[in-house]
């Protein structure tokens, strides 16, 4: 699915708000990346985000 580039911001946002409080990744983590912005751009890249947009 393509999303717009302001639902794919909340989507990352979202996601890294729930990494920061806690939330376990969903990707294997690479060697030195501890923001959790970056880490919810990783997700959102390989399409593992659990969160859907209806349309």
């Amino acid at each position: 699915m393509e999303y717009t580039k302001f639902e794919k911001a909340r989507i990352i946002g979202a996601r890294a708000l729930q990494i920061a409080y806690g939330a376990p990744p969903l990707v294997k983590v690479p060697e030195g990346m501890v923001n959790p912005l970056d880490l919810a751009a990783l997700e959102f890249d390989k399409d593992v985000i659990p969160i859907t947009i209806l349309k």
